[in-house]
């Protein structure tokens, strides 16, 4: 299917389960990832993906195809002290943010993953922010190189250790 039978919107409390099962089935699947059994409070958050909407000025955008079908999401946030990262992300001022990107293995390769992470950006810009931070792995590097392409730049200073993981910072500058 083709990027344009695809629609980027706020996801529906009813597809929140569905939509955690896929970010669990998409990030257990990462080679070089933790497992579950590994990290099993990270996919207790997958997996209740949903529960991000309660907090202010969070929302839970989903690409779902013509058919209905759920091929992806991401969790926006408007303000970064809601972002729940390790590291000093959540002190950045003026800045949104952006975690949990996640594409199904049958609808990759047709630009979600971007189009999810523009309608972040849009959000973030047409929210007046400077600023719209992630953080990646580098068990995620089809991911990382769309964001350098997009213009974010890798920011050290928001890096920090999930357990055993490196998680690295990116911010992209909207002004």
């Amino acid at each position: 299917m083709p990027l344009s039978t695809f629609t980027i919107r706020p996801a529906l409390p009813s597809e929140f389960t569905s939509l955690g099962q896929l970010m669990v089935q998409v990030y257990s699947q990462l080679d070089g990832f933790p497992t579950p059994s590994e990290q099993p409070a990270y996919y207790h958050l997958l997996a209740n993906i949903g529960d991000f909407t309660q907090k202010p000025g969070v929302e839970l955008l989903v690409a779902v195809s013509e058919q209905g079908e759920l091929a992806g999401g991401v969790v926006y946030f408007s303000d970064m002290q809601h972002y729940g990262s390790g590291g000093t992300a959540t002190q950045e001022k003026d800045a949104a943010g952006f975690r949990f990107l996640a594409v199904g293995p049958s609808t990759r390769g047709k630009g979600l993953g971007k189009a999810l992470t523009l309608a972040c950006v849009k959000k973030a810009k047409d929210a007046g922010r400077r600023q719209l931070i992630l953080h990646s792995t580098k068990a995620m590097q089809t991911a990382w190189k769309m964001y350098e392409q997009l213009g974010f730049q890798r920011a050290e200073e928001l890096d920090f250790m999930q357990g055993e993981l490196p998680v690295f910072g990116f911010r992209l500058f909207l002004t």
